[in-house]
């Protein structure tokens, strides 16, 4: 239903929607799937390695950007859609359409979140590597600009001291020195990004 061929949202379109909210999820195995398929419906390599940064890329049209703007705000839990993005989407789709983007949206966030919290790896459908979104949310973005505001504090009080230069390193709850900003990060095809003892027998698509 969702792929119907009357669909007022054209495949290519539909494509990026879900290789881009499968990136979101951190999916590699649909995020391989879908930009096999995308790239047979007629987009570039550069276009699908660009479709992580596309806010800055000139690939992308108009009606593209006013949907990847509507499904990133649909799948992340820490925004929420507002009247703004409704209005460019109404610039380029009419209800129906946006039920239907909706739906789709929808129905790959089931999809990609089922297939990631099992560990599903990519089967090597496209010949590109698997790109997936490690920004972090906006609660952790929070999260870091708190620390880092902490470690200016620690640093300012040591330096009083003199003699003393010692930085303090914001730990983990395990303990651990936290990572440097995970940033986004590239999969490898067949890298297995959530190791499991089980796997899937067959994953959804």
């Amino acid at each position: 239903m969702i792929d119907r061929r009357r669909s007022p949202i054209e495949p290519s379109l539909r494509s990026l929607i879900t290789v881009r909210v499968s990136q979101i999820n951190g999916c590699a195995f649909c995020v391989d799937l879908n930009s096999a398929t995308l790239m047979k419906r007629g987009a570039s390599m550069e276009k699908v390695g660009a479709l992580g940064t596309w806010r800055s890329s000139a690939l992308f049209s108009a009606r593209e950007r006013a949907a990847l703007d509507y499904a990133e705000a649909v799948t992340r839990s820490d925004v929420q859609v507002d009247e703004g993005q409704f209005e460019r989407l109404r610039q380029h789709f009419d209800d129906d359409a946006i039920v239907e983007l909706t739906g789709l949206i929808a129905f790959q966030n089931l999809s990609s979140k089922f297939n990631s919290a099992l560990g599903v790896p990519p089967q090597e459908f496209c010949s590109l590597p698997v790109a997936l979104d490690r920004a972090p949310s906006a609660k952790a973005v929070h999260r870091d600009d708190r620390v880092a505001g902490q470690r200016i504090e620690a640093d300012s009080s040591t330096s009083s001291s003199p003699g003393n230069r010692a930085v303090t390193t914001p730990r983990t709850a395990g303990g651990e020195e936290d990572s440097a900003d995970p940033g986004r990060q590239a999969l490898g095809i067949g890298a297995d990004p959530h190791p499991r003892t089980h796997r899937a027998g067959v994953p959804s698509r």
